[in-house]
């Protein structure tokens, strides 16, 4: 999930220090318009990054229940999840403080008024809640201990039978991540592929 947008270094910082440079992306995801503020110091700020749209249009949602965004930066894959199934209550996350202001007006903006965004590090602000679906799209640059805690910890905080679904780049730690969320969940599967990307499911039994 490389971004060259200058800056990217700082997303998946509590505080991010660059100047907050605004911006507006409009943009169609699986047939419908939706408008996202973005902001300097966020992932994928001059638009929605292959990797979120790919994970937008092959994501699977339960008809009822409660779905979290993990590391939901501006909002994209969590406030379109909201959108599109209104029966759902969308938690959001993110430990930039910059992206979960975007991410709350993003919700408004897009009229998504099932989304309730939290700022804080991983699953600590929605601790005891259990999912149906989590969504990820990853802050690789991070680190793999962080996206191995998204991983393991998805488990930990999901109903049965929810499913984790995220997205990872096929040539950049692909297999391992694979291999991670088959050794946390005991299953995995490939919900979709393109432009280099795969979005990759595995379901609490």
């Amino acid at each position: 999930m490389p971004n060259k947008d200058k800056g990217f270094e700082h997303y998946f910082t509590a505080f991010p220090k660059s100047r907050s440079r605004f911006g507006m992306i409009q943009t169609y995801l699986c047939g419908r318009s939706f408008e996202f503020m973005t902001a300097s110091g966020l992932f994928s700020k001059s638009r929605v990054d292959l990797g979120s749209r790919l994970l937008v249009e092959s994501m699977v949602l339960p008809e009822k229940g409660i779905v979290l965004d993990m590391g939901c930066g501006y909002g994209t894959v969590g406030i379109a999840a909201a959108v599109f199934n209104p029966r759902l209550q969308v938690f959001m996350v993110d430990v930039n403080i910059r992206a979960v202001r975007l991410a709350r007006r993003n919700a408004e903006i897009n009229n998504a008024e099932n989304v309730i965004v939290k700022r804080g590090n991983l699953y600590e602000p929605v601790k005891d809640l259990a999912f149906d679906c989590v969504l990820s799209n990853p802050p690789v640059t991070a680190g793999m201990e962080t996206v191995k805690a998204i991983i393991s910890g998805a488990s930990l905080h999901m109903a049965r039978n929810g499913t984790f679904q995220m997205v990872v780049r096929s040539k950049i730690g692909g297999k391992r991540m694979r291999m991670i969320l088959e050794e946390a969940f005991g299953n995995v599967g490939v919900l979709a592929r393109g432009s280099g990307y795969r979005v990759l499911l595995g379901r609490k039994v």
